[in-house]
């Protein structure tokens, strides 16, 4: 077996993470993020013990193919790990395990495209991890929604395509709205 572990879909990490909605997957220069095990992740990522077992030892794409899943190593992971975005990593795992990887990498690609949308037309440059965690936490329908209201609300009240600050506090105001609506925090709790 090779030293590198290889998967089929970096967008999508062993253990559930939204790889392909990550801040540092759309980082521009050397420390871009090329998604789990994708283009010379060791150097960015040296240990993984997760890959480790799902990928060097067991051949799996993610762990929801593992009959030991969720095993003690991502036990309460959606609750204890710090990074925001890890919230949805044991329900990304569930849908993987009932649906299979093919309906959720198409699920995520329409999450991407979101995404790329946000930061192409509303990123004044400081808003790309807000975007991430919002595609990444918020239902698909909803952040349609509140980009297509953006979107007219730009061109009802005649904001330049350039002013992407004002663009960003309109799309920002509306997703935090169907955070609120939702339940879905945003951002961490502060202790």
């Amino acid at each position: 077996m090779s030293n590198k572990p290889q998967k089929r879909f970096p967008t999508i990490a062993c253990c559930g993470l939204d790889c392909g909605l990550c801040p540092t997957y759309y980082t521009k220069g050397p420390s871009k993020c090329p998604g789990c095990c994708g283009p010379n992740f060791s150097n960015h990522h040296p240990s993984c013990s997760i890959i480790t077992c799902c990928v060097k030892l067991k051949n799996f794409e993610t762990c929801a193919e593992c009959d030991e899943f969720p095993c003690s190593k991502l036990k309460n992971w959606d609750i204890i790990d710090s990074f925001i975005c890890h919230r949805v990593s044991l329900s990304n795992l569930r849908s993987i395990k009932e649906n299979g990887i093919e309906k959720y990498i198409e699920q995520q690609l329409k999450r991407i495209k979101l995404l790329e949308l946000m930061l192409e037309e509303f990123n004044e440059g400081r808003s790309k991890s807000f975007y991430c965690i919002s595609t990444a936490l918020l239902p698909i329908p909803e952040l349609e929604k509140a980009l297509k209201q953006s979107a007219d609300h730009v061109k009802e009240k005649k904001i330049k395509s350039t002013d992407l600050k004002s663009k960003s506090k309109v799309l920002k105001g509306l997703l935090n709205k169907v955070a609120v609506k939702k339940g879905v925090e945003l951002k961490l709790r502060k202790k």
